[in-house]
């Protein structure tokens, strides 16, 4: 029993990721600045899906954080370029790789155009397919981000 229960653990940069969503979105919360630049408690996570995919915005919660946005286009351009390659290392890192949706946003990376754009007050991403399942991924993988990064995201 003992080992069945050790094999489930899923291990984020040799960290066990907790399993109720209230740890799941502090363990998240506080191993942010892993893979982000910008303080995560100064922004927010916005996530609006589309009939053709979606958009992920990340945006200063308050003027007087204006120092992050410069931080914040800095990833998501990067991560826009990633993403359209199907690397999705930085959300595995953070999140697991068990993560809802990425599997199948890397194997489908070529049926999904992801564009980047900047925003008075951050960044956003935007996700297109016309592919179901490359579809399905994406707001698989929105919905997993909107739980788990907890307070620190919401939906459009």
């Amino acid at each position: 029993m003992r080992s069945a229960l050790m094999a489930a653990v899923v291990l984020v940069g040799g960290v066990p990721l907790p399993a109720s969503p209230g740890e799941t979105q502090e363990h998240v919360h506080g191993m942010s600045h892993e893979v982000m630049p910008f303080d995560i408690s100064k922004t927010w996570h916005v996530f609006r899906m589309t009939e053709s995919g979606g958009t992920q915005k990340v945006v200063i919660r308050d003027p007087s954080y204006a120092d992050q946005v410069a931080p914040i286009r800095r990833h998501l351009k990067d991560e826009a370029a990633r993403f359209q390659a199907g690397d999705y290392a930085d959300p595995s890192q953070l999140h697991g790789a068990t993560m809802p949706g990425l599997a199948e946003l890397r194997a489908a990376a070529g049926r999904i155009r992801v564009t980047y754009d900047d925003l008075p007050d951050g960044a956003e991403l935007a996700f297109e397919t016309g592919d179901l399942a490359a579809l399905t991924a994406i707001h698989r993988w929105f919905g997993a981000q909107l739980s788990e990064h907890g307070a620190d995201a919401k939906a459009e």
